[in-house]
């Protein structure tokens, strides 16, 4: 059983899932940009009508009201807000995240917003995107705003979701918009979406101290492929880059002094101003947690490649540390390609809960794509997410269990939607979306979770 008050979620994205790309004037975004490129998307599939939320929403939340979700993590579109990313707010873009808010509050639904999940608006693009600190500027007066607009009704907040990828897959690889492959542009992006996170907290933090605010990033542990001093430095390195900038920032108001060196090549980090750590490090609430998978990574000369490939062309995310293989750690993997590992989750839990100040923890994405397929009795049976889901609900109890301040957890995803690059082709949701038709069911994940929300916990081993 879990504690009494314990959240129970699910989570999405605006990009993801609302369509609707032109209406009510909301502006141009860096993925509208992205996906008209040919060979960017696989398929080449858009988010044009995506599953449709922005007209559909109504029906979504009472399928999250069907599942006894006690909360609802969504982000909202700055370019639906703010079409060009400055100046003039769209107040029709407001208005369509107060009525989803006032729906989800009607139902008893916690509304969890995020304030940035990778749609730009194009024209801060035009004008140099993340690794332009001006962005970092509009999107604290972006925040700002949509806070005003709706902190009478919104208590948890958080800032920018998973700023790893939107730095080094949009600005260091290329595979997600804008699809720019400069690594001294990515490191500045990396900064500057921290900065970001800071100055945003700050505005909120004025505006409403009742608030409760988050960063939110995504970890993963690092294995060594063997106890070499090649394989054991590559892990530090990554380590380094997908975890430790990121969380030391936030939580430690300082940059890793080793992954500095790694990428001194690449700059002089003249971009990291007087008190722009301190800033970053501004106090927040509680620290939101995205967990899917394990690395296993190795420096030997001609290491192997990853073994979740991008789904198009594109360079390496790892600025400063590209010759690093990923290798197959030979554990059952998802239709993403990424290694299912449960116990990756309780490493990191404990890692962060050891390592940084304490600070409430949420997990607020965990979840596995898999091929799902309506039956010809209309059902959806995926027994390999409810098997995903019940392992890392499970380490989440031990954690609570260890002492761990755990609070909550959010699944990934609640609907099918448009994942990324990779377009309509892989599933993370609970509830199956007919692209064609938009109808929603209920797959047999989806009853399972309902069923421990409703028990408040795990009645028996998935099977």
């Amino acid at each position: 059983m879990f504690p009494t008050g314990f959240v129970w979620g699910a989570a999405t994205s605006a990009y993801q899932i609302e369509g609707a790309l032109t209406a009510d004037g909301r502006g141009r975004s860096i993925w509208d940009t992205f996906c008209a490129q040919d060979g960017r998307i696989v398929g080449g599939d858009n988010a044009e009508v995506a599953i449709d939320h922005y007209n559909r929403y109504r029906e979504d939340v009472k399928l999250m009201a069907d599942l006894g979700l006690t909360a609802y993590r969504f982000s909202v579109s700055w370019p639906r807000i703010q079409p060009d990313g400055s100046g003039a707010y769209s107040g029709k873009g407001l208005d369509f995240y107060k009525r989803l808010v006032d729906e989800l509050l009607s139902y008893g639904i916690d509304p969890w917003l995020t304030l940035y999940h990778w749609d730009l608006p194009q024209a801060l693009e035009d004008a140099g995107g993340w690794p332009s600190r001006d962005t970092s500027k509009r999107f604290a007066d972006f925040a700002a705003t949509v806070h005003a607009e709706l902190g009478d009704r919104v208590r948890n907040w958080s800032t920018v979701n998973e700023p790893w990828c939107a730095a080094f897959l949009g600005y260091a690889s290329g595979e997600h918009a804008p699809g720019r492959r400069e690594p001294a542009a990515a490191l500045r992006a990396a900064h500057h979406l921290n900065l970001a996170h800071g100055l945003a907290v700050q505005a909120m933090r004025a505006q409403n101290a009742d608030s409760l605010i988050g960063g939110c990033v995504n970890v993963y542990p690092v294995t060594p492929a063997t106890g070499s001093e090649a394989d054991q430095d590559a892990a530090r390195r990554i380590d380094g880059l997908q975890n430790r900038f990121f969380l030391d920032a936030l939580l430690k108001g300082s940059y890793p002094e080793d992954v500095l060196a790694d990428l001194s090549h690449l700059s002089d980090m003249e971009f990291i101003q007087d008190g722009d750590l301190a800033t970053i490090a501004a106090p927040i609430d509680m620290l939101l947690i995205n967990y899917y998978s394990r690395f296993t990574v190795s420096g030997a000369p001609g290491g192997a490649a990853s073994a979740a490939a991008a789904p198009t062309d594109s360079g390496s995310p790892w600025i400063g540390s590209e010759h690093v293989g990923f290798v197959n750690g030979g554990r059952p993997v998802t239709s993403m390609g990424w290694e299912v590992d449960d116990s990756g989750l309780r490493e990191m839990l404990r890692r962060i809960a050891d390592e940084y100040p304490r600070i409430p923890l949420y997990i607020s994405e965990n979840g596995a794509a898999y091929d799902d397929v309506i039956g010809e009795d209309g059902t959806v049976h995926d027994p390999d997410r409810v098997a995903y889901i019940d392992a890392h609900l499970r380490i989440c109890h031990a954690a609570i269990e260890s002492g761990i301040p755990l609070q909550g957890y959010f699944a990934w995803s609640l609907m099918d939607n448009f994942e990324w690059a990779w377009g309509y082709g892989k599933r993370f949701g609970l509830v199956y979306v007919d692209y064609e038709t938009q109808a929603r069911t209920m797959k047999s994940s989806a009853l399972w979770y309902a069923d421990t929300i409703r028990h408040g916990g795990l009645l028996g081993r998935a099977q």
